[in-house]
């Protein structure tokens, strides 16, 4: 659940802000977007996360501090994992739009009088999305199996924690069918992300 709102979160600001910023580059905007993509890969989530808890629970009270029941208890730790994975994805957005936008194949489609919408999304965004969705596969992957800091900072019941209390205590069974339940996903998104390839590029083919 946390990994799940952490990659929903990222997907729907990372790729508008790397949009954005590339349709505007130098622009304000995209100094603004990319300085922001730059602090949120630097910042640690452990000390976001205590962050979060000192403003957001213990000063202005909104939000509980830690555990696990309504959608409020979610709010701050999906924030505190989502925030590497928006950055690098902005980034990487960014700098895909803009090697696509000045291709050759984009000029003509542009001179023949198509709709900037239609070039944007049917060509540049289609163009660029191979390795966008490398990332969000390695990142779903890596979300699942890395928000143990993230789970312990706001004593979140996830499977990151259950293997630290796992190795903690010494339980090896819980810790096997753990390391073997995030390496199982880990492969299988992996297998999702080259099928995806296939349909965004028909020149890939699988032997």
């Amino acid at each position: 659940e946390l990994a799940g709102t952490a990659f929903i979160v990222s997907i729907l600001i990372g790729l508008p802000l790397g949009c954005f910023a590339a349709l505007k580059e130098h622009s304000i905007l995209d100094r603004v977007c990319m300085i922001g993509a730059v602090l949120g890969q630097a910042l640690p989530g452990f000390w976001l996360g205590l962050i979060l808890i000192l403003v957001f629970a213990v000063n202005l009270r909104w939000l509980p501090s830690f555990g696990y029941g309504n959608w409020s208890h979610l709010v701050m730790p999906g924030i505190a994992a989502s925030v590497f994975h928006t950055a690098r994805l902005a980034r990487l957005m960014r700098s895909e739009m803009l090697e696509v936008l000045r291709a050759n194949y984009i000029t003509t489609a542009r001179s023949k009088g198509l709709v900037e919408r239609v070039v944007l999304f049917r060509h540049a965004m289609k163009n660029s999305a191979i390795p966008i969705v490398t990332v969000l596969g390695l990142d779903l992957a890596l979300t699942l199996g890395g928000t143990v800091i993230i789970e312990t900072v706001f004593a979140w019941p996830g499977v990151g924690r259950l293997t630290v209390e796992a190795i903690n205590t010494r339980d090896f069974p819980v810790v096997q069918a753990a390391v073997f339940v995030l390496a199982s996903t880990f492969v299988f998104i992996n297998m999702i992300v080259d099928i995806i390839y296939t349909f965004l590029d028909p020149r890939i083919k699988f032997e």
